[in-house]
């Protein structure tokens, strides 16, 4: 083997896809409220704001992991982040499948989001290693995409097996597939191609001693104005995707839309693919057109627009769904901002900086779900079906109003980034 050659595609991918898989892992357990509202509500007696942070349990301890996990991927490797993320992921979903009432299932949920948050930041840490520079754009695209193939797991398919097994059983399952993939990672995954004999692509290495401290890495990183631009931008953009196709989605096509359950599920699992698709189409853009502002700040302008029709138009339910796939596609211009993060911060802190700025989509969906359920329980008109509550079009309106007017924030905020010219600050 020639040590100074770079490892092959075969071996890099595999590597990195190990990573993928707990990061999909994560974002089926993120998305899987969503089709499982009725039982929840049934099972704990909960209206919209219980249900609502339940579902975002997952979030406040995914955002407060970021920090540390951009510290840790830069000091200990991915390697050991992944292992323990995924052990952990797997005990988090053995007690929310066997949860006696909501505390249990909030500690559940708490310890899965916790968990699962090593995974992107680990994800973009081995990429920088084992992929190319200009490979970096397609590798975060990818990892969304790896991340909409979890949450459209948790949409049709994952409510058919809760209709024929019940969602207990189904997320035991998932947590033993999650306890092989941790056996996986820990065999499999090496933190740098120089481990397997082969050149890295890290421009330098950084071993932990070489970092003056955590608390200088952070306050270095957020000295940078990008770096809050980039950490508040997409709290609107990723939230809403999180906030509609994550949980309250489905509840509004069939409420307001007189949908089935698995149609509602099929349709914002389109969705999530539209911004699959939108997430390595848009970063290879970026990448060739030079420029990361622009093009973000056009296909933000093109959200708002999309989520302003979809919520206060009455569109036919075709309409409905091609401007979903729109403006998911669209709202895949949350790989830009990762990308424009990277590059915004000297290359030794690119881990700190990921962390923190992969706060913000999280943040939109720990904020704007429960919010969504709380506007959606002032105008509850007293309906149930089944011990769960209706909401009428007026509710879903007034919630959904929270998802334009954060989209709105973001789109005023994104001129005032320093362009990057998608190229790394040495």
């Amino acid at each position: 083997m020639n040590e100074r050659s770079y490892p092959p595609a075969a071996v890099a991918w595999s590597i990195w896809g190990l990573g993928a898989l707990l990061y999909l892992i994560g974002f089926y357990q993120r998305i899987a409220p969503a089709v499982m509202t009725d039982r929840l509500m049934e099972e704990f007696a909960i209206g919209a704001t219980g249900l609502g942070n339940l579902s975002a349990f997952y979030f406040y301890s995914y955002v407060l992991m970021q920090i540390p996990t951009g510290i840790l991927a830069d000091r200990w490797g991915p390697r050991r982040l992944l292992t323990a993320g995924a052990a952990v992921a797997a005990a988090g979903s053995v007690l929310f499948a066997c949860a006696g009432d909501l505390w249990w299932a909030s500690a559940g949920r708490l310890l899965i989001g916790a968990s699962v948050a090593v995974a992107f930041v680990s994800m973009l840490k081995l990429a920088t290693r084992w992929f190319a520079p200009r490979q970096f754009a397609l590798a975060s695209g990818l990892a969304l995409l790896f991340g909409v193939v979890g949450g459209v797991i948790a949409g049709v398919p994952l409510r058919l097996l809760i209709e024929a097994w019940g969602w207990r059983p189904v997320m035991g399952v998932s947590a033993a597939v999650t306890a092989m993939l941790a056996v996986a990672i820990w065999l499999r995954v090496r933190d740098d191609p120089a481990e397997r004999g082969y050149r890295s692509h890290a421009t330098t290495n950084h071993p932990g001693g070489a970092h003056a401290s955590i608390l200088r890495g952070m306050a270095e990183v957020l000295s940078f104005r990008n770096t809050w631009i980039l950490l508040i931008t997409p709290i609107g953009i990723a939230g809403a995707v999180l906030t509609f196709a994550g949980l309250w989605g489905v509840p509004y096509l069939q409420q307001v839309h007189g949908l089935e359950t698995k149609t509602a599920a099929a349709i914002t699992s389109l969705l999530l693919i539209a911004w699959a698709v939108g997430g390595p189409v848009l970063g290879s853009l970026s990448e060739r057109l030079g420029r990361r502002r622009p093009l973000y700040v056009a296909t933000t302008a093109a959200a708002l627009a999309g989520w302003a029709l979809i919520i206060f138009l009455p569109l036919p339910v075709w309409l409905l769904i091609a401007t979903l796939l729109f403006t998911g596609f669209v709202s895949g211009n949350l790989i830009i901002g990762f990308a424009f993060a990277k590059e915004s911060v000297p290359a030794r802190l690119m881990g700190t900086a990921s962390g923190i700025c992969n706060m913000g989509p999280l943040l939109g969906g720990m904020l704007l779900q429960p919010g969504v359920g709380w506007v959606l329980d002032r105008y509850w008109l007293g309906a149930t079906a089944g011990g769960a509550r209706l909401y009428d079009a007026a509710a879903y309106q007034a919630g959904f109003s929270l998802l334009v007017a954060c989209i709105f924030v973001s789109l005023c905020l994104i001129p005032f980034a320093r362009e990057t010219h998608a190229r790394q600050m040495r």
